[in-house]
């Protein structure tokens, strides 16, 4: 259902926009549990290695697709806004046609190389070859991936957060389902659980590109009408480049904060690990508003109602900070059976609830780099953003990393590392917010 997020309660319309997608969230973090759990079951732990090997070249593709997708959503909810329709539906069909070569071209390489990439990450010869077949039947699929983001960016930019969600169980479900059924019962090992991967993916994407051509709405697709314009496209990569480089970079530096908590004890690493498969939970929240501000200061700026937008941002903080102190108070509390859900032995329980009951709390500043980003995307500023995620993320938080550890030496400063790099975003972000500059990217306004 289209949501026209320029009329009503900004706090009402935010929290309703998000519940869904928080709820999507969630479940697709619990399918790709249960993916993980079918493939180390009944094929083994080579194969669950396999996968893991394969998972930097994988999420380099799946942010590229984010991404770009994210740069339809900003152009496309503020076109929405601005009432804008004919412009916005040649939006639509130059975001379908351009992501989907680009989704055909990832396809052939990512096929073509993924032994080279492979070999690139230092592959053990061991796992080579299931993570190659892994990898280029994933890639089989890259085209409906990048589909399936692209249409589901212009669902949120309209407002509309339900349908995206009903696909999404869709897909994962069919997706566990023919996990199942291609690992347990075919017995086709790896190959089995990667097409039942791009099966799901192309189901959800003809499913959501079908709705869209039957829809009577004002963003169905009409086939005969579909063109690319070369202005839109260059609007769609200025917000869609910057936020596919910012979600890989910082995603690939964490790899950096994984190496020093290396350095410690194995029952370290252990909780460490206990502690990010936790994390990765608690953070939804604070991800999923960062993209509800996006698409309702997008529609906002596309209205010309800079306060409104405003407004929207301080009730996406207000409501972030709620939802931080609600995740927090169990996680502090019951901290050790949380992390015993991963891990049962004494030291490691010891180190995972160290963890958590230290990063935690920080989440409470997390949320204004989150909220401050997704809002300037959705101004259509989409470069500063990412140049100060990437100065916080990774140079900065590298440098503090490397001396901290030698003059220290011990595990408190390693562990902060990531709080470290969230406060310095953070008062950038808010120094950079307050400056009013980000108020001139609006592709509708310019």
């Amino acid at each position: 259902m289209v949501k026209n997020l320029t009329e009503g309660r900004p706090l009402n319309l935010l929290f309703f926009f998000a519940l869904p997608m928080v709820a999507g969230n969630l479940f697709q973090q619990l399918y790709n549990m249960v993916d993980t759990a079918v493939v180390g079951k009944f094929v083994g732990e080579d194969a669950v290695a396999a996968v893991g090997s394969s998972f930097p070249i994988v999420f380099l593709s799946v942010a590229v697709a984010s991404g770009l997708s994210m740069g339809c959503t900003v152009v496309v909810s503020q076109l929405f806004g601005a009432g804008r329709i004919h412009e916005m539906k040649t939006t639509i069909s130059t975001a379908i046609i351009s992501l989907g070569v680009l989704g055909l071209l990832i396809m052939g390489l990512g096929t073509l190389l993924a032994g080279p990439l492979l070999q690139l990450l230092g592959t053990d010869p061991d796992i080579m070859a299931d993570s190659r077949t892994y990898l280029q039947i994933y890639f089989g699929g890259a085209v409906f991936l990048f589909l399936y983001n692209t249409l589901n960016g212009i669902y949120n930019a309209q407002g509309d957060s339900k349908t995206p969600l009903i696909f999404l169980m869709i897909s994962s479900l069919t997706n566990i389902v023919l996990d199942l059924l291609f690992v347990a019962v075919f017995h086709w090992g790896i190959a089995g659980a990667a097409i039942a991967t791009i099966v799901a993916q192309a189901l959800s994407a003809l499913l959501v590109l079908g709705v869209l051509t039957a829809s009577r709405s004002c963003y169905r697709v009409q086939w005969r009408n579909l063109k690319v314009q070369r202005g839109i496209l260059k609007n769609i990569f200025v917000v869609g480049v910057p936020s596919a480089l910012q979600l890989a970079v910082t995603s690939f530096s964490n790899v950096f904060v994984q190496s020093y908590v290396n350095r410690f004890a194995s029952s370290c690493m252990a909780g460490w690990a206990a502690y990010q498969k936790i994390d990765a939970f608690a953070i939804l929240p604070m991800t999923t508003l960062s993209v509800t501000a996006t698409t309702f200061v997008g529609q906002n700026v596309g209205a010309g109602n800079w306060e409104r937008a405003k407004r929207g941002i301080r009730c996406s903080l207000a409501i972030a900070t709620v939802v931080a102190v609600v995740v927090l108070v169990p996680l502090m509390l019951f901290a050790r059976p949380l992390c015993g859900l991963f891990n049962q032995e004494p030291e490691v329980l010891d180190y995972g609830v160290y963890f958590i009951r230290l990063i935690s709390p920080f989440y409470l500043i997390a949320n204004f780099n989150q909220i401050y980003a997704g809002a300037l995307r959705g101004a259509g500023d989409a470069k500063i953003p990412m140049f100060i995620m990437l100065f916080s993320f990774v140079a900065f938080r590298q440098v503090y990393l490397l001396v901290t550890y030698r003059l220290f030496g011990t595990l408190l400063p390693v562990a902060l590392g990531y709080p470290v790099g969230w406060i310095v975003c953070s008062v950038i972000l808010l120094l950079y917010y307050r400056s009013g500059k980000w108020m001139k990217h609006s592709f509708v306004t310019s």
